[in-house]
């Protein structure tokens, strides 16, 4: 599965998970939920919703840094950063749609100064 995994083009990958899913009637990442506990698993879930969901994928990893007690800056401004050019669009939209609060409110709630200003600018919100 790692070998599938790091070594396929994002379509055939696709293509490979949805047989997967065909053949077995689960999508992988719900077979591998077998052990929620193993670490090992956990890993190689998250890295097949990051490579065919990425939005989904980020998506939690923003709510996780925003709805904590204190903001996780660090996994908050790389998520930022790396996908602010890339598909920071269907982020914030999957965003709203699982939260049902903007990006930028969120972001807005939970930073300030000109952290929160640069978060914003990057995500494209309108008024920064």
């Amino acid at each position: 599965v790692i070998r599938i995994a790091t070594t396929r083009s994002k379509a055939q990958l696709n293509a490979t998970l949805n047989h997967y899913n065909t053949a077995f009637g689960n999508a992988i990442n719900k077979d591998l939920k077998a052990d929620p506990e193993d670490e090992f698993l956990k890993l190689l879930r998250a890295a097949i919703k990051c490579l065919t969901v990425p939005e989904k994928y980020f998506e939690k990893v923003l709510r996780q840094a925003i709805n904590k007690l204190g903001t996780d800056e660090w996994a908050l401004t790389r998520v930022v950063a790396t996908r602010a050019e890339v598909d920071m669009v269907r982020i914030k939209e999957e965003y709203q749609r699982r939260n049902s609060v903007t990006l930028e409110k969120a972001i807005a709630g939970d930073t300030s100064g000109d952290y929160e200003k640069m978060l914003l600018a990057l995500i494209g919100a309108g008024d920064v």
